[in-house]
């Protein structure tokens, strides 16, 4: 087993608050140039950029399916998927209560679908930075169901996490990791593992630029190779696998 650079939680041109930068090239170009052995695919509420990504990587950076939901109550969960097809049939199933608000680019930004080539396929209309009607509970236990890794993301932030909505989260909640912004220092994260020392925190870029995808804003992990049933295996400390703990 080697350690290896893991980013779960990066931005594409798909994401309206994702800069027109974040494109498939200069993604897997930036990831590469970074050292970075797997990253997921978080856009907001979609995963359509996913093959474009993963085509163009071919295994380097190794790149999953993602898609960082947002719940009813504006909670954001990341949801990191074996394969493309259960990141789909999750997407379908989550846009049964999308509402059908269009986004206003003026306002939001851009939504982009692109190809390997960043050659524009399609501007998705619905907007992606809103609630989905489904409750935080019901969100995670779906995706469960779909096999996927589940976490809580930027627990530390003022909005769009769990404590901040809804207040402390249950030390059992069913998720496989909690995530902490990268920008915390190293006293104010060992609050958080204090506080909850029974969980694994990985640290995640959150990247809507090229410039923060960094190994200074991932999560280092001891696998035997990257690959997602690996990571599965680092969350949970099994088979010798695990995550170090981010800020050293």
């Amino acid at each position: 087993m080697k350690y290896y650079w893991v980013d779960l939680h990066l931005h594409t041109v798909l994401s309206p608050c994702g800069e027109l930068e974040m494109g498939a090239r200069e993604i897997v170009a930036r990831a590469r140039e970074a050292g970075l052995d797997v990253i997921a695919i978080t856009d907001h509420n979609s995963c359509e950029n996913f093959p474009a990504i993963a085509k163009l990587a071919s295994g380097t950076p190794l790149v999953l399916p993602a898609i960082e939901v947002q719940t009813a109550e504006d909670i954001h969960v990341v949801t990191i998927f074996p394969e493309y097809s259960s990141a789909l049939d999750f997407k379908n199933w989550l846009w049964l209560k999308m509402p059908p608000i269009k986004n206003d680019p003026d306002i939001f930004g851009y939504q982009v679908v692109v190809d390997s080539n960043d050659d524009i396929l399609r501007m998705e209309e619905t907007l992606l930075i809103q609630g989905a009607g489904y409750d935080v509970d019901t969100i995670v236990a779906r995706a469960n169901d779909h096999g996927a890794i589940t976490i809580l993301a930027h627990v530390d932030r003022p909005v769009f996490a769990y404590p901040a909505v809804l207040g402390p989260f249950p030390r059992d909640y069913p998720v496989d990791a909690i995530e902490l912004s990268a920008h915390l220092d190293s006293e104010q994260a060992d609050e958080w593992r204090k506080k909850y020392p029974s969980r694994v925190f990985i640290r995640s870029s959150d990247s809507h630029t090229l410039d923060t995808m960094s190994r200074a804003n991932c999560s280092k992990m001891l696998l035997a190779s990257p690959a997602f049933d690996e990571l599965r295996m680092a969350l949970h400390g099994e088979g010798g696998r695990r995550v170090s703990w981010p800020w050293g």
